[in-house]
Order: C-alpha cells, then structure tokens, then sequence
C-alpha cells in the first residue's frame, strides 16, 4: 500500500513517480498549485495534473505509460488519402488560446472536462513562456482541429486534441509527428491508453522504462520559443 503525498505550498518539489499508488491507479500527490515553475517541474519528472472542479489538484503518474515514436505514427490509408487531397491547411503556435478553448468546450459537453479555467490560464501562460505549443488544422481559413502539449527537450507531452471535422485531430497528431520527426524529437507522451492514440501507432511502455528515457531527455536542451510548421505531409 502506498500513501497519497500532499505538496507543500512553499516547494515544488514531488515525490518520486514510481511512489504513485496502484489503486487509484497512478495518482501520486495532491495539493499545490498551477504556477509555471511546478509545472515543469513535473512534466520533467514524469507527472501530469488531472482533476476537475469538484477536486483538489491531482498530480498522476501511470504505469503503464501511452507514448509513441514520431518516425513511427501509423498513418492508414483512408488518413493518407485525405492528406493527399491536400484541403488542409497546418500551423503551429498561431492560435493556441482558440485550441485549449475547443478541446475544454468540446470534452465538457462530451464527458466533462479536467481542462479546467484555472487551467487554460496556467497553459496559456507556459505558451507564452515558450514551452506549451499548439498545432491547428484549418480548411477554407476555419480552424476545424488541433492539439496542444508541452516540449522539453526532446519529448513532446501532449495534453489534449480536438476536431470538428472528419480526421482533423488526427492531421493534426501526424503533422505533429512529421515536425517533430523532423527537429529529431525522440518521443511523444500520450499520457493514457485511448483507442484514437493507439489507432495512430502510440503504445503502451512501463513506467520505469518511460522515466529512464525521461531521465536521457534531461541532457537535452529545451526548444522554447514559438515554433513553425516546415514539415511535409
């Protein structure tokens, strides 16, 4: 049995991941707040935040873990043929607000949402930080998808996507894949199983094979700033 730690208000420290509990499965700590530098702190430990309103901040580590090897998203042939037809158009960091507004208005119709106000705010301000990146899908100037996430290092943890039209999310996900294939990333945290992720090629990884690949992406310098699509579909 292990125990649920509580995050001191005056720290931003954690616990280690691999203390997290078996039941609920992941959850490491509680408490704390969204300030940039706990954030950080946390994505490069291993740790994500997920909770809604009606809870205190919940800091998760799963195991196993959903990642994916850019070079290695599986794109079907239905996906290629929409991307051959080319109607779509790809940026990177030119509507990020617009993004994490969609993907917390759409889950929160759907299911209810852990994309919280208090957490709009908090990836807003890692955006403009440099660290928190977005990539939209637009058709006829009408963003219709997209998805947003933090890089450090060489590592991608992507957050949340969303679509309003057939596939858009997953164009989305593969031009992500194709950008950061391109700037030699060398893994994207998907954070949780889904069948969407795992229709795209990500896969399950224990969690101590993910956090000693996170401890070889510390050695790498962060691309902060705001970042522009180059890649080819």
């Amino acid at each position: 049995m292990g125990r649920l730690f509580r995050l001191r208000a005056d720290s931003v420290a954690f616990p280690p991941a691999d203390q997290a509990l078996k039941e609920p499965a992941g959850l490491l700590a509680v408490g704390g707040d969204l300030r940039p530098e706990r954030l950080l702190a946390a994505y490069r430990q291993g740790i994500f935040p997920w909770y809604d309103d009606s809870s205190p901040i919940l800091w998760w580590s799963p195991d196993p873990r959903m990642v994916l090897e850019p070079a290695q998203v599986h794109v079907s042939r239905s996906l290629r043929k929409t991307l051959r037809r080319n109607t779509c158009h790809i940026s990177m960091d030119c509507a990020f607000d617009e993004v994490i507004g969609y993907c917390a208005g759409l889950r929160q119709e759907s299911q209810g949402t852990w994309i919280t106000e208090d957490m709009q705010r908090a990836y807003r301000t890692l955006h403009k930080l440099g660290y928190a990146h977005s990539v939209e899908v637009w058709q006829q100037q009408q963003l219709v998808g997209g998805l947003y996430g933090i890089a450090l290092g060489r590592m991608f943890f992507g957050e949340s996507m969303f679509s309003l039209a057939d596939n858009a999310s997953k164009i989305a996900f593969v031009a992500l894949c194709r950008q950061l294939s391109e700037w030699h990333f060398d893994m994207i945290d998907c954070q949780m199983p889904t069948e969407h992720l795992s229709s795209l090629g990500a896969r399950p990884v224990a969690r101590t094979e993910f956090l000693h690949r996170l401890s070889r992406n510390a050695q790498n310098p962060d691309q902060t700033g705001y970042w522009k699509f180059t890649a080819e579909l």
